[in-house]
């Protein structure tokens, strides 16, 4: 299915959707799963991968790469999530690195067919609690309140991938639709029960 065909089954509530967000970085990377049916969202799973920090960058790269395929292909995920990156950074180095956490995602994603739309933070904030200067605070409060969860049972990293996740799913979101020239997908097309977390150390 291709992700303006996904959107509209959202749109229509025709279709159940499986939905991975992930919050890329190079020591860190978040996810999490949901699945959305008819106005319902489901925690599938979440969980971070982490990447050992005394290795070199392409041993974490390809590590980080390997524990996504791994989560991809157990998962199932319709469509996946992932954070727009800013157009400017005061930190350079960090920007340069979370590039190429990024670009290890994107790559996961493409060599497992999965579509892959993208949103700014803002966005993000704005169909989850209403307003872009949100607090991670409330996005994650919102997060937790949304699939039934305790906050104390979520980290930032998987809380940041599940709001990205659930974004997708608001009539918000899905108002943009296709042409609004903010989704992207790898194929160049646009769109717009709880479970253990899991932990991926140092694949």
């Amino acid at each position: 299915m291709t992700a303006s065909a996904q959107c509209e089954a959202l749109r229509y509530n025709k279709a159940a959707m499986r939905i991975i967000g992930i919050d890329p970085g190079l020591q860190v990377t978040g996810y999490g799963v949901i699945d959305y049916e008819r106005g319902r969202h489901a925690l599938v799973e979440g969980g971070i991968i982490e990447t050992d920090p005394k290795a070199g960058l392409p041993a974490r790269l390809a590590a980080l790469y390997r524990g996504l395929d791994t989560v991809v292909r157990q998962t199932q995920p319709d469509v996946a999530v992932v954070e727009q990156l800013y157009s400017k950074y005061s930190h350079p180095q960090t920007a340069l690195l979370m590039a190429h956490a990024r670009g290890a995602t994107l790559l996961a994603l493409s060599h497992r067919s999965v579509e892959m739309v993208s949103y700014t933070a803002s966005m993000v904030k704005r169909a989850l609690v209403g307003h872009g200067r949100a607090s991670k605070r409330q996005v994650a409060g919102m997060v937790a309140q949304m699939l039934g969860v305790s906050l104390d049972d979520i980290s930032d990293h998987v809380s940041d991938a599940l709001a990205l996740a659930l974004c997708h799913s608001t009539p918000w979101a899905l108002a943009q639709g296709p042409g609004s020239g903010r989704f992207v997908a790898l194929d160049g097309q646009l769109c717009a029960p709880h479970l253990p977390f899991r932990r991926r150390r140092r694949l």
